[in-house]
């Protein structure tokens, strides 16, 4: 016979809702991306798609690892982020030149129009955001969600 599970208080519900910080930051995080895909759409790109080639654009392409770390992501999810924008040529994807095992990607020249035709967009929206912010400790808060996301260290048992 199943044994019932025990029940959850409605007090400790709301105790949840109001103090789980990762709830709060994927809200807020939900929210922002709503913001700056309707801000990027003029450009033909979505928040994620514009931070992506902001992280490719650089002097020298750069590998899937660097990529990913960056921007906070696994491989699969950046190499099925990758897709739209090779196939739009946007960006491409190749062997590195001292060994084809590594894969490198960069902007294509496309891409780096693209890039610049959203720049302005993102920062009209983004001077917008931090205008309703103000009074708020930007740096602070820029400072705290850099720690966060920061690798963890693991703590062994030595």
């Amino acid at each position: 016979m199943a044994v019932a599970p025990a029940a959850v208080s409605h007090q400790t519900t709301e105790h949840v809702r109001d103090t789980c910080l990762c709830l709060h930051a994927q809200r807020a995080a939900r929210a922002l991306a709503r913001r700056f895909d309707e801000a990027l759409r003029p450009a033909g790109l979505t928040n994620s798609q514009f931070s992506l080639l902001n992280a490719l654009n650089g002097l020298k392409p750069k590998t899937q690892g660097a990529v990913a770390a960056l921007l906070g992501a696994d491989r699969t999810t950046l190499t099925a982020a990758l897709k739209p924008l090779v196939r739009q040529g946007l960006a491409r994807i190749g062997a590195a030149p001292d060994d084809g095992r590594v894969r490198r990607i960069a902007l294509t020249v496309e891409g780096r129009v693209r890039l610049a035709a959203a720049l302005p967009l993102w920062a009209k929206a983004h001077g917008a955001l931090e205008a309703e912010l103000d009074g708020a400790h930007l740096g602070r808060i820029r400072h705290d969600l850099n720690a966060l996301s920061a690798p963890r260290r693991r703590v062994t048992n030595s």
